[in-house]
C-alpha cells in the first residue's frame, strides 16, 4: 500500500520536473532553438495553432531561426504572431521564408531571465513539497485506518522525504544549468 502511494507521488514529481524543464526551454538564452516558438500561436483559418504546426522550424546557425511555412499565405500571419509575442524579435521575410535573428542579450535582460528561472524553479519546489504533504497525508490515513503499523507509516514518510529531497536537488540542478546557460556570453 505504501509502495503504491510512493510510486504514485514519484510519478507526479517526475511530471513536475518535466514541466519545469519544458517551461525553462522556452526562455531565450541568447541561443537559437525551435523551443522558443512553442508558445507563439498563429491564427490558422480561425484556430490558434503553434507555429511548428504550420511551418518547418530550423536552426541553421546559433543565432538564427528559419521558419518555412507550408503555405505561403501563412507568412504574414506568422510574422504578426511573432511580433505580438513576448520574444521581442522582429522577423525578416522574403515572402516565402521568415528569418529570426537572435540578438545578444544585455546584462540587464540576462538578470531578468535569471529571476524568471528562479521564480519558475521555486514554483516547482512548492509543487514538490505539496506532493510530499499529500503523500504523507495518504500514509497517515492508512495508519489511522489501521491498515498499516506505526513503524510502516514512519518508514513510508522517511522514504517520501528522501524522494522529495531528490527532486528538490534536481530542481536546483536544472535551475543552475539554465542560469549558467543564460549568463554565458
Amino acid at each position: 500500500m505504501i509502495k503504491d502511494i510512493f510510486n504514485q507521488y514519484e510519478d507526479k514529481m517526475k511530471k513536475a520536473m518535466e514541466a519545469l524543464r519544458k517551461e525553462l526551454s522556452t526562455l531565450r538564452a541568447g541561443r537559437a532553438t525551435p523551443a522558443l516558438l512553442e508558445k507563439v500561436m498563429v491564427d490558422y483559418y480561425g484556430t490558434p495553432t503553434a507555429v511548428n504546426q504550420v511551418a518547418n522550424v530550423s536552426v541553421p546557425e546559433p543565432r538564427t531561426i528559419v521558419i518555412q511555412p507550408w503555405e505561403k499565405t501563412m507568412v504574414p500571419a506568422i510574422e504578426k504572431a511573432i511580433m505580438k509575442s513576448d520574444l521581442g524579435m522582429n522577423p525578416n521575410s522574403d515572402g516565402a521564408i521568415i528569418r529570426l535573428n537572435i540578438p545578444q542579450l544585455t546584462q540587464e535582460r540576462r538578470q531578468e531571465l535569471v529571476k524568471q528561472v528562479h521564480k519558475k524553479s521555486e514554483e516547482s519546489r512548492v509543487t514538490v513539497r505539496n506532493l510530499r504533504r499529500d503523500a504523507n497525508d495518504a500514509v497517515k490515513k492508512l495508519e489511522k485506518d489501521k491498515l498499516i503499523s506505526e513503524d510502516e507509516a514512519k518508514k513510508g514518510q522517511e522514504d517520501i522525504q528522501k524522494l522529495t529531497d531528490k527532486y528538490i536537488k534536481e530542481v536546483d540542478a536544472v535551475m543552475a544549468a539554465k542560469e549558467k546557460e543564460i549568463m554565458e556570453v
